[in-house]
């Protein structure tokens, strides 16, 4: 079998949710190893579709939630879990949950134990307190395990504040990629001010990593990416998603209005997703960082 035949049933496999042979007894043989080699790790969320049964443990992995060392995995488990009930005790004991949180979300119960965790229990609320909330509301939706989402959510809180030192750079990607993809719609929102320093739309999207946009079953493919290191996907999943509307984008007059268009997209079908993947593997090396 040649390389394109295998690159292109590798492709038709992914979409309809199967995954090669190959690729999934070499992560297996990867998460079975005594000592879990992070680097290869992160190699294979780069190349490859993560399967969803092994999105849990590879996660935890690659973001220094479990040890690289598996003897040691119970061990850890356990600290973790005490950690995460100490958090919740306290924060019902100090009553900051009263009778009426047993009905409230998940993720908010989750976020003031964050807060207590980082002392800032009793601080007034921020931007990246509702971004925290809406990554966790998303990790929900794809973990079943209250204590490793919990973790798994400080963890990727943390990618998200890399992407918020980096927004000025993932603009300028955004607007030399729309530009190149498609001058008319780049032009569109330019004069809406998406780009403009007084809009914050784009920012906040990359800094939540369209969580609460985009479907989260599919959404998470990105996730993986960006759990990897590859920061830039964000890019490439905005281009799609604009393109995809760009005829209801021309109609709008203000940035509200493109914001509940883009917003109610949600690619349940993860279409738009598969093509940003598609279009960050064919550009990767190519589109750089201005100097």
């Amino acid at each position: 079998m040649t390389t394109d035949e295998r690159n292109f049933r590798s492709s038709y496999y992914e979409k309809v949710g199967c995954f090669s042979v190959e690729e999934v007894k070499s992560l297996n043989k990867l998460l079975q190893d005594d000592i879990r080699n992070v680097t290869k790790l992160k190699h294979f969320v780069h190349n490859y579709t993560v399967p969803a049964l092994q999105r849990h443990l590879l996660w935890c992995l690659i973001m220094g939630i479990m040890p690289l060392h598996k003897s040691n995995t119970e061990y850890v488990r356990e600290q973790r879990r005490q950690v995460y009930e100490d958090l919740l005790r306290a924060v019902t004991v100090m009553r900051c949950l009263d009778s009426s949180d047993s009905c409230k979300p998940k993720e908010m119960v989750l976020h003031k134990m964050w807060l207590l965790e980082n002392n800032r229990l009793h601080s007034n609320v921020r931007a990246d307190d509702n971004q925290f909330i809406e990554i966790v509301r998303a990790l929900l939706q794809i973990f079943d395990d209250d204590v490793d989402t919990y973790w798994m959510a400080k963890e990727f809180y943390q990618y998200t504040r890399e992407l918020k030192k980096e927004y000025a750079k993932l603009k300028e990607l955004t607007q030399a990629l729309l530009k190149r993809e498609d001058k008319e719609l780049f032009d569109r929102l330019d004069k809406l001010g998406l780009f403009g320093d007084s809009s914050e739309l784009l920012d906040n999207w990359y800094t939540t990593c369209f969580a609460g946009v985009i479907c989260e079953t599919v959404l998470v493919k990105i996730w993986d990416k960006i759990c990897g290191g590859d920061k830039k996907i964000v890019v490439f999943l905005f281009v799609e998603l604009v393109k995809n509307i760009r005829s209801l984008i021309r109609d709008k007059n203000s940035l509200d209005e493109v914001k509940a268009a883009v917003e109610k997209v949600k690619d349940l079908d993860g279409l738009i997703v598969n093509k940003a993947i598609k279009s960050w593997q064919s550009n990767n090396g190519e589109l750089k960082y201005a100097h």
